[in-house]
C-alpha cells in the first residue's frame, strides 16, 4: 500500500469516528437517560474499512477515549475505555472471520448485534466495579443494551451503506 492510500485510510478512519462522536453527543437520550452511540457504529465500520489489527487497537483506543470524554454514567469513563479496547477486538476477530464468506451487509449486521451485546456487557461490568450501577446489573441490561443491539444492528448496516458510497463518489 502507498503511503497516500495510508494517509488517505487514516483520515478517513478520524473522520468517520469524528462523525460518530458527534452524533453520540447530539442524540438525546431514550432510555433511562442513554443515547444511541453513534460512535460503536462507526467503530465498527472503521475496523472493516482498515483491515488491520495495529490500526483495529487504535481506532478502539481513540473511540473509548472519545466515549470517556463525553460520558455521564457513573464510572463510564473507565468503563468506555476498557470496553471499546476488548469490543475492537472481538470486531476484528468476527470481521477476519466472515469477510469473504457472507455477504458485506449481513456481516456488518452481525457484527453491529453480536459486538455492540459485547460492548454493553462490557461497560456495565467495568462501570459496576468502578463505581457501582444504578440500577440492577440485569435491569440495564435489558432496558439499555437490549435495545441498544437491536439498534445498532441496523443502524451500523445503514451507516456502512452511507460511508461506502461517499467513498465510491470520493475516489472519482
Amino acid at each position: 500500500m502507498s503511503s497516500k492510500n495510508d494517509v488517505r485510510k487514516l483520515v478517513t478512519i478520524a473522520l468517520l469516528l469524528a462523525i460518530g462522536m458527534v452524533l453520540y453527543q447530539i442524540t438525546p437520550g431514550v432510555v433511562m437517560g442513554m443515547r444511541p452511540n453513534f460512535l460503536l457504529a462507526m467503530m465498527f465500520i472503521a475496523i472493516i474499512l482498515a483491515d488491520d489489527y495495529k490500526l483495529t487497537i487504535l481506532i478502539g483506543l481513540v473511540s473509548g477515549i472519545y466515549c470517556a470524554i463525553i460520558s455521564t454514567f457513573p464510572g463510564g469513563q473507565v468503563g468506555n475505555i476498557v470496553d471499546k479496547l476488548i469490543t475492537c477486538q472481538v470486531v476484528f476477530l468476527m470481521f477476519k472471520a466472515m469477510k469473504d464468506r457472507i455477504p458485506k451487509q449481513i456481516m456488518v449486521a452481525i457484527i453491529g448485534l453480536v459486538c455492540t451485546a459485547v460492548s454493553g456487557t462490557v461497560f456495565l461490568l467495568t462501570a459496576s466495579v468502578v463505581a457501582g450501577l444504578p440500577k440492577s446489573f440485569t435491569t440495564l441490561l435489558l432496558a439499555v443494551v437490549l435495545p441498544a443491539v437491536i439498534a445498532n444492528a441496523v443502524i451500523s448496516v445503514i451507516l456502512y451503506n452511507a460511508v461506502n458510497i461517499s467513498l465510491k463518489y470520493s475516489r472519482r
